[in-house]
């Protein structure tokens, strides 16, 4: 072999250990996602009774990408784009927002947690959530009425920060602080969460605290209010709170528990949701609504399991309503596990509304509180007191 040889042969063998250098780091794209769909019968959305297709009841229909990459020592670079779409009609779940539902990048640690920056739900719903009726039955039919509390996936927040800490004996922490970014006053349209979980062996604990604040960058509209879009976060609107949306800030608490034994889950939940008011606000007085529920669920098999659940929400007496606001809700599921991914399932839950609240313009406009079941009809309210709806439908995980 000639020194050139040697010379070249050396070359390669650098550029073969170069090339296969970032292979040794252990890295992952995953491609992921949920199709959803059923068919469902309303007994009245605005005064008239439908049959209809709804996507996204049992599990919301979306697809992602998310990705890990060791970085060593126990640190993993960490990424999530998640988008959602109407299987129905093939359209993206919100215009203009390609990954609505969340889109995020960050450090995790497994001895000094996790740390991530983008669009993100708030540790509030990542860690009470779970233990909620939305989640063991689902949100369409099991989230408290219009998911005003925001216990289902209705609240995402923009430029946020998330600390997630490692867990410790059972107990594990999270807390939220979203930029408003508004030059001049960068805590206009702030969001601030915080949260608790415990689990240990059959029982399962968690707490949080939620606040909201209104940027007030546009002005308000008296013909059709919001929250300003320029807020960090968002969260539905439906006939229970379109009143109060002008709101200088909206705050939340909520705690839940889950005990099991066996194929049995037991569990209770509360939540508390205050509309506070501003000079800018359509309304003049802090509004309150607490919600009481309690949930049960138990397989049957491994293939078959049902949920039920109830709430009863109350609103405060204020902005001129002596009667205020009452909901009661009975929500049940049933499903059917064909595999790992594809569920038959069906839910049907009914709604009775008592009481008054305040209309979409805010002070001066009171109207009969009316039902809207889970968050599936927040856009289609009863023109009675009562609502039902029923669906049965397919999931399939990828």
């Amino acid at each position: 072999m000639t020194s050139r040889d040697t010379f070249r042969n050396a070359l390669l063998g650098a550029g073969f250990a170069l090339a296969a250098g970032p292979v040794l780091a252990q890295s992952s794209v995953t491609l992921y996602g949920v199709a959803d769909d059923a068919i469902t019968y309303v007994s009245n959305q605005k005064g008239h009774s439908n049959w209809y297709l709804r996507q996204g009841n049992l599990y919301a229909s979306k697809f992602g990408l998310k990705g890990v990459e060791d970085l060593g020592g126990g640190t993993s670079a960490i990424f999530d784009l998640q988008a959602g779409f109407d299987l129905n009609t093939g359209a993206a779940s919100s215009s203009g927002l390609l990954f609505n539902r969340q889109a995020f990048v960050g450090l995790q640690n497994k001895d000094y947690g996790t740390f991530t920056m983008g669009r993100q739900y708030t540790p509030y719903y990542q860690f009470v959530g779970p233990l909620a009726s939305s989640n063991w039955l689902t949100g369409a039919t099991g989230a408290h009425p219009g998911d005003y509390d925001g216990l289902d996936t209705t609240i995402r927040v923009n430029n946020s920060f998330i600390y997630t800490s490692p867990l410790w004996y059972g107990v594990q922490a999270s807390a939220m602080y979203a930029l408003g970014g508004v030059a001049g006053s960068t805590g206009k349209g702030q969001t601030i969460s915080g949260a608790l979980r415990y689990a240990n062996g059959p029982i399962a604990l968690a707490a949080g605290y939620l606040r909201m604040d209104n940027a007030y960058v546009n002005p308000v509209s008296t013909t059709n209010p919001a929250f300003d879009s320029s807020s960090t976060a968002s969260f539905a609107v439906s006939a229970v709170n379109q009143g109060y949306v002008t709101a200088h800030s909206v705050q939340h608490i909520a705690a839940a528990g889950d005990y099991t034994i066996g194929n049995l889950m037991v569990g209770v939940n509360y939540s508390n949701v205050r509309y506070l008011p501003g000079s800018r606000s359509l309304f003049t007085d802090t509004a309150v609504f607490n919600s009481y529920g309690a949930i049960a669920s138990y397989r049957f098999t491994p293939a078959f399991d049902m949920a039920a659940a109830f709430s009863y929400t109350m609103a405060s007496k204020a902005n001129g309503i002596s009667s205020a606001a009452r909901y009661q809700q009975y929500s049940l599921k049933e499903a059917y596990h064909l595999s790992k991914r594809t569920t038959l399932y069906a839910v049907q839950a009914y709604q009775h509304a008592t009481g008054q609240t305040l209309g979409s313009k805010g002070a001066g406009s009171i109207v009969d509180a009316a039902p809207v079941v889970g968050d599936s009809q927040n856009s289609t309210p009863s023109s009675t007191r009562s609502q039902f709806v029923g669906m049965a439908g397919i999931a399939v995980a990828f």
